[in-house]
């Protein structure tokens, strides 16, 4: 039996997101079809976490980025436009 027609593709949607590597400094995530790159140094809550905890990451609404496993959301705007959004964390 054959569908009439091909059904819609899960992989690519518009609010895609995918983290496209990680090196010692920092990671690359790629969303709607614009790179990033997270340094841990701007980014602590990364630097400690597993490769896996980094790779599992949704885009909710098209703009609001949230790794639930570190507990971790992020604005696509504070990611376009950075100096309107000074770091205030400190780590412990």
């Amino acid at each position: 039996m054959k569908s009439e027609e091909n059904g819609i593709s899960t992989l690519e949607t518009p609010e895609s997101v995918q983290v496209q590597g990680i090196s010692s400094h920092g990671f690359w995530i790629l969303i709607q079809e614009r790179e990033y790159f997270l340094d841990f140094e701007n980014y602590p809550w990364f630097k400690e976490a597993k490769v896996d905890q980094i790779f599992n990451v949704t885009l909710l609404h098209g703009h609001h980025l949230f790794w639930n496993e570190l507990d971790v959301d992020l604005e696509l705007t504070s990611l376009d436009e950075p100096e309107r959004f000074p770091l205030i964390f400190k780590a412990s």
